[in-house]
């Protein structure tokens, strides 16, 4: 009777124990499953299946417009359940591991977003194309007109537009197409500009020479 006893004491601890330690385990914090880049892209880049996965994060790490699959597993491929076809898309801007992808991370509406209200994307043709080579997206330039009066004439200089970001270059353009068709980039980079500064920025190409100044 007296090992008996004992026995059914020890039960009872062991149970006291175990429900303690269930009363004192934190519960399991509240995650999203969100898309992560799977490995680093650079911009320009086509997402295909192999380059997002899917990972989970607290609620309060996910950015607005985030890409969300519909229905997969953490650490799996997640090309097939991208929601919206985000696959086949470009990416913007380069993006590293594990990043998280928004609907800015690619190229199309997402151009504008977080740029101060009433901002639009202004086309420009530079009269020399080889600065593009020198352009990446969010560079700030300032825009500036070189006209003269006649062929000899004075030449004048006029500031357009100061401290634009660069929104897209060519190097951006998908292999035969992108924003523009491919025997139309020559020359071509888009910028965020104000409503005043894209009356002054368009068809600039017909009054005389752009040119940009990169700044710092």
């Amino acid at each position: 009777m007296a090992r008996r006893r004992r026995l059914f004491a020890a039960l009872l601890l062991c149970a006291a124990a175990a429900i303690a330690v269930q009363q004192l385990t934190p519960a399991s914090p509240a995650t999203t499953t969100v898309l992560v880049a799977a490995h680093d892209l650079p911009a320009g880049h086509i997402l295909a299946r192999d380059d997002l996965l899917a990972a989970t994060v607290g609620p309060r790490m996910v950015p607005d417009g985030a890409l969300l699959p519909a229905a997969v597993t953490a650490g799996s491929a997640a090309g097939a359940g991208l929601p919206g076809g985000w696959e086949g898309e470009q990416v913007s801007g380069p993006v590293r591991r594990g990043e998280v992808l928004t609907d800015a991370s690619l190229l199309g509406n997402g151009l504008l977003i977080g740029a101060p209200s009433g901002s639009q994307a202004v086309p420009l043709r530079l009269s020399d194309p080889s600065t593009l080579a020198l352009l990446h997206q969010g560079q700030l330039v300032t825009v500036v007109l070189s006209s003269s009066q006649g062929l000899d004439g004075p030449v004048s200089n006029e500031v357009l537009a100061e401290n634009v970001p660069v929104l897209w270059t060519p190097s951006l353009a998908k292999s035969g197409g992108g924003l523009l068709p491919a025997q139309d980039n020559e020359g071509i980079v888009v910028v965020a500009a104000s409503a005043s500064q894209s009356v002054q920025l368009a068809g600039a190409i017909n009054r005389g020479k752009v040119f940009l100044i990169l700044l710092n």
